[in-house]
C-alpha cells in the first residue's frame, strides 16, 4: 500500500510537468500540420503581392511634378515655391485624400481617385496633366504607412511601416512578438476594403499562411491577438500555474513517504 501511495504521488508530479505548460502547438510557428487528421489548407493562394492597397479617405499622398524646366515645375507644385530649401519643407508636397476621395491638386484642381490603389492613382494624376505637360516626371507614393498591433503584443500601438507591404511576420516581430499569453493560432486581421472593413483569422502556427493571401500586410491593417484563458487568473509571464501543481504534488509526495 506505501508502494502504490509513492508511485501515484511520483505519476501526480509527473503529470503536473505536462499539464502545467502549454502545449508545443498553441505557439510553435510554421507548423506542418498537413499530417493532421482532417486538416484541409484553410488559406487562398497569393497571386500577387503589390498594388493590392486601394487607398483611402484621410490617406496622405507624397506628389511631386517634375520638368526641365524649373519654373514650370514650380509651377505644378505651388506649395513648394515659397521655399529654397525643398528637404527641410518637403511637407509641402503631401496631399489628403478627403472624404469624397478627392485631392485637390496645383492649377489641376480636384482629382477623384475613389477605387484605385497607388498604381491606378498614379495614372489618373498623369491623366489630369495631359492637357499641360508633354514632358514631366511624376512622382506619387503613399505617405501614410502604417497598421495597428493590439492585444498581446509586447508593443502595442500604431506601428510605421517601411513599405507599402510587410509579411506579417515582421509585423509581429515590430510589435515585439506575441506574449506567452497570446492565442497565436487565431490572430485576427481587420482590412479596410473599398466596401468596408472585413476581418480574418489566420495562425501563424500554420506553414501555409507562407504561401496564402495574408501572408502580407498593408497599410492601415489592425492586427488583434486574443489573451489566453490563463491570464484571468492573474498569472504572469514568469509564473506558471505548473509550478504551483509540481509543488502541491510533491508535498504530497513527501506526506505519503514520510507516512
Amino acid at each position: 500500500m506505501k508502494n502504490l501511495k509513492i508511485y501515484l504521488g511520483c505519476l501526480a508530479v509527473a503529470a503536473s510537468l505536462f499539464t502545467g505548460c502549454i502545449p508545443q502547438k498553441e505557439y510553435v510557428l510554421l507548423q506542418d500540420k498537413s499530417t493532421e487528421k482532417k486538416y484541409e489548407n484553410p488559406y487562398n493562394p497569393l497571386d500577387n503581392i503589390t498594388d493590392k492597397y486601394f487607398l483611402q479617405p484621410n490617406d496622405y499622398l507624397f506628389i511631386n511634378v517634375s520638368t526641365p524646366d524649373p519654373k514650370i515645375s514650380e509651377f505644378f507644385n505651388q506649395n513648394a515655391s515659397n521655399s529654397g530649401n525643398m528637404q527641410r519643407n518637403q511637407n509641402f508636397f503631401y496631399y489628403q485624400i478627403d472624404d469624397s476621395m478627392n485631392i485637390d491638386f496645383p492649377y489641376v484642381g480636384l482629382i477623384n481617385l475613389d477605387g484605385c490603389n497607388v498604381k491606378m492613382g498614379k495614372a489618373k494624376v498623369q491623366d489630369a496633366l495631359k492637357p499641360f505637360l508633354k514632358e514631366y516626371n511624376l512622382t506619387f507614393r503613399l505617405a501614410s504607412n502604417t497598421f495597428t498591433a493590439l492585444g498581446e503584443f509586447r508593443n502595442q500601438g500604431v506601428q510605421t511601416m517601411q513599405r507599402e507591404q510587410i509579411t506579417i511576420f515582421e509585423a509581429v516581430a515590430q510589435a515585439g512578438g506575441i506574449t506567452p499569453f497570446g492565442k497565436q493560432r487565431k490572430l485576427q486581421l481587420v482590412r479596410q476594403m473599398p466596401e468596408g472593413p472585413v476581418t480574418y483569422e489566420i495562425d501563424l502556427t500554420d506553414k501555409n499562411i507562407i504561401n496564402s493571401e495574408y501572408y502580407y500586410i498593408y497599410p492601415n491593417d489592425m492586427l488583434y491577438v486574443r489573451p489566453m484563458k490563463a491570464k484571468q487568473f492573474g498569472i504572469g509571464e514568469s509564473f506558471s500555474i505548473g509550478i504551483i501543481t509540481t509543488l502541491l504534488a510533491l508535498y504530497l509526495t513527501l506526506q505519503t513517504v514520510i507516512n
